[in-house]
């Protein structure tokens, strides 16, 4: 059974726009319980394939790709810096131009 909270975050990463981020911390926010960035990062594993979502474009709260492979950390620098986001140290990201500025999932329309 899909809770209502995994659909909203589901529906957040699937909307983030490209040359954009989000942090786990805030879709947790948007999608309703601030204190589930952890959960937030269980969805994303288990989900990205299932649902097709930009898993690159959700990082932690001081800008930083939470992978813990060098390789992957790669990888995901290389799909964002595609998309045109800025990076102000090796796998840290400017979030003041890169972070989605959304403030409610009312919001978020997604494409299917």
């Amino acid at each position: 059974m899909v809770t209502q909270f995994t659909e909203k975050v589901i529906k957040l990463i699937q909307s983030i726009p490209k040359g954009k981020v989000l942090t786990y911390g805030r879709i947790a926010k948007l999608a309703g319980n601030p204190q589930a960035a952890r959960q937030v990062s269980w969805i994303l594993h288990s989900s990205t394939k299932k649902h097709n979502l930009p898993w690159h474009r959700v990082i932690n709260s001081k800008g930083l790709i939470a992978l813990k492979a060098e390789m992957e950390k790669e990888q995901q620098k290389l799909l964002l810096e595609k998309e045109g986001v800025k990076f102000c140290d090796k796998f840290k990201i400017d979030l003041a131009t890169s972070m989605w500025n959304i403030d409610s999932i009312d919001k978020v329309k997604v494409d299917k």
